[in-house]
Parts: structure tokens; C-alpha cells; sequence
């Protein structure tokens, strides 16, 4: 198959998303290609992208994409659909929702398979969301293939926007073998550690007043911070007016398993979330981990789900904290029990091959096989999904 991604920033969780996906897809044999923002992605993105560009087949492409809707998406517009023809597209598969929007206007000759996973983004409410959830329902119809990494977002996107045509499927993230190797810590760790985007939505604030609840009550709690974003220096202002400056610590952006060392608990007080990446990884690693009952998480968690924490509740982060690390054995217990279920429930190599799956499926909905037979290029398909 021919199958060109387009997104639009090279950050975070869907980019990991996007990666492990296009390089999964092209080790299976299939002709990947990928089109992004040219704009934004630090230096650890662009060497990403440079490693990536150099094993697919159709390359690797960057143009200006805005976050919010404008004229200039017309020119988006128009790259994509010179990337599709140029390529013989049989899939075009957008993520987030301009990578979507894109993937979906794009002009392309019939039967061409628009796949579109939305990745919670525009889904969780805020006034930029709305705008998105309005421009969402007018293009639900150009899609024929709508992929969700939780049940959580395909329940939000069914109420918010509607139900989607064509094939639906949640196919949740998964993490490679590499990733279930345990992380050495640190002897300088904090008592806990922090990995995301520096934003309200990460519930940074609430970790920062758990930290200073614990400090006046007697628990001199250690925290580091690391991440980048739009709230960082109010972040810093809040650590300065508790008088943390000591306590909590900044680092810059880094891979995840540098931050885990870092500290002796993974912290992730979310107040939204689809299905994050940093739970997986920190699952997967051993590392204890107390999270929020948003999104996503509880998926994650399975029957082990009565750990989670309310969301934006800071004295019940506090003493959920304070009870973890005065009981490391039941931590550690609790830990390898969360990474037992991700072994099983979330790999890389499932999501890689559920989601090939959904395109086959979409494909014989889009070529009209009302019989029931596979096309030949899906017979080919399924061929080199089973190659080693």
C-alpha cells in the first residue's frame, strides 16, 4: 500500500503516534510517506524526522501549517493533494485536527481510503476546541475511516461531533520491547517527576500546590519538573510564592526514560488526556505511577483503575503521594502489576497491525466489495502484514 501521514506538529504524543506507526508500516513492507508543519518541532524532532525520511519510501515533506483554520491551509491543501498523485495514494491518514482537515479536503482520485485519528486535542473544550468541534462536524462526511487510541476519545467525538461513516475502531498506543527495560535511578532523584507540555490542562499547578500542601505539613517532598509550554513561567511563579524554589525543580524537554530517572515516582495529574504515551512508557519502565481518573488513564489501568486520583484535587494528590512513598513495597508491587497489563494489552506491533486491518477494511467498504472479498491489493496487503 501507498500511505501518506499528515500532521502537523512534530511534538508530543501524537508524533511519537505517527512515528511508531509509519516506521512499523514500512518494516512490514508497505510505501509510507509523511507531511508535517515546517514551523515547529525542536532539534530532537528534526533528527527524528531525518532518521524517519531516510526508510520511507515517499519521504519526507514540511510546509506552514497553522494551528487554527486560515487561508493558508489552501496551500496545505494543495501540497497534500500533490503528495497523494505523486505517490498513487491508497491511504491518506491525518492525525490531530489539522492534520485531519488536510488529509480529508485534499483532492484525490476515487477509492483512496481518508483515514483520520483525532487524538483528543480539539475534543477537550476549550474555546479553540469549540471552533474545531464546528469545523469538525462539517468535514465528519469526507472521512470514511475514523481511528481513536481510547474509548474515551471515540465516545467524546461520537457526543461532541456525531457518529462518523464508513469504519470505526479504537486501536490503543502501544510501546516496543526496548521501552519494558527497567530505568536505573538517579541518587540525586526528587521524590517525584513530571514529564509533559508546561499547560493548565497538565494539571502542573495541582502537583506544585500538592508539594507545598506536604511541605506544611512536615513532608519536605522533592519535585522535578520537566517539560516545556505557554503556562511555564506561571508555573514558576507558583513554585516562588510557596517557597519551593528549593523543592521543585526545572529541567528542559528530554526523552522519557532521561526523566524517569530523574525521579523515584512518575507523576501525572492531567486534567484531560486521550490515552498519553507518558503513562505507557512509565508503566512499562516499572516506574510507580499516580495518575488521574481522566480520559483514557482508566483504559490503561484496567481493574487496577482504583489507584487513580481525582482530577485538580490537590490534598488528594498530597496524600496519595505522601502514602506511596511511605510504602515502597506496595509501590513496587503496584508497579509491577500496572506493567504486567501493558506487556499485554499494549504493544507497538498490535497497534501497527489493527490499524493496517482498519485500512484493509475501509479499502473493501471504498471499492464496493459487497461480497465479501478482499481486492488484490488487499490480498498483497495481508501478505505483507504476515512477512517477517
Amino acid at each position: 500500500m501507498n500511505i501518506i501521514h499528515v500532521l502537523r506538529a512534530p511534538v508530543g504524543g501524537l508524533f511519537r503516534h505517527v512515528v511508531d506507526l509509519a516506521r512499523g508500516q514500512a518494516a512490514r513492507g508497505h510505501h509510507v510517506g509523511l507531511i508535517a508543519d515546517s514551523r515547529t518541532g525542536d532539534a530532537r524532532a528534526e533528527a527524528i524526522l531525518a532518521a524517519l525520511a531516510s526508510g520511507l519510501t515517499h519521504g519526507v515533506t514540511r510546509i506552514p501549517m497553522r494551528r487554527q483554520p486560515g487561508p493558508g491551509d489552501a496551500r496545505g491543501v494543495w501540497h497534500v493533494a500533490r503528495r497523494l498523485r505523486a505517490a498513487r495514494a491508497d491511504v491518506v491518514h491525518g492525525h490531530g485536527a489539522k492534520g485531519g482537515a488536510l488529509a480529508r479536503l485534499a483532492p484525490a482520485a476515487g477509492g483512496i481510503v481518508r483515514a483520520y485519528t483525532p487524538h483528543g486535542g480539539s475534543l477537550h473544550g476549550a474555546v479553540a476546541g469549540k471552533i474545531h468541534i464546528l469545523l469538525e462536524r462539517m468535514l465528519v462526511g469526507r472521512g470514511n475511516l475514523y481511528l481513536f487510541e481510547s474509548a474515551f476519545a471515540h465516545d467524546a467525538f461520537r457526543r461532541k461531533v456525531g457518529t462518523p461513516p464508513g469504519v470505526t475502531r479504537v486501536v490503543h498506543n502501544g510501546v516496543g520491547p526496548a521501552e519494558f527495560e527497567p530505568v536505573a535511578t538517579d541518587p540525586a532523584a526528587s521524590d517525584i517527576v513530571f514529564l509533559g507540555e508546561l499547560r493548565a490542562l497538565k494539571g502542573v499547578d495541582v502537583l506544585i500546590d500538592a508539594v507545598g500542601r506536604l511541605h506544611a505539613a512536615g513532608r519536605p517532598v522533592t519535585a522535578t519538573i520537566v517539560g516545556d509550554g505557554p503556562d511555564a513561567a506561571t508555573f514558576h511563579g507558583q513554585v516562588q510564592r510557596l517557597g519551593l524554589t528549593e523543592a521543585a525543580r526545572f529541567h528542559p524537554p528530554m526523552p522519557a526514560r532521561a526523566a524517569f530517572a530523574l525521579g523515584r515516582i512518575v507523576a501525572m495529574p492531567s486534567r484531560a488526556e486521550s490515552l498519553p504515551y507518558v503513562a505507557l512508557e512509565a508503566a512499562a519502565a516499572g516506574k510507580p505511577l499516580i495518575a488521574t481518573r481522566v480520559g483514557g488513564i482508566p483504559e490503561i489501568f484496567g481493574p487496577l483503575n482504583g489507584a487513580l486520583v481525582a482530577a485538580g484535587d490537590g490534598g488528594a494528590l498530597a496524600q496519595t503521594i505522601a502514602a506511596t512513598l511511605d510504602d515502597p513495597e506496595a509501590a513496587r508491587q503496584a508497579a509491577h502489576a500496572l506493567r504486567a497489563r501493558v506487556v499485554a494489552e499494549f504493544s507497538v506491533d498490535a497497534m501497527v497491525d489493527a490499524i493496517l486491518s482498519a485500512y484493509e477494511q475501509a479499502e473493501m467498504l471504498t471499492q464496493g466489495a459487497r461480497d465479501g472479498r478482499p481486492s488484490t491489493r488487499t490480498a498483497m496487503t495481508r501478505r505483507w502484514r504476515a512477512a517477517p
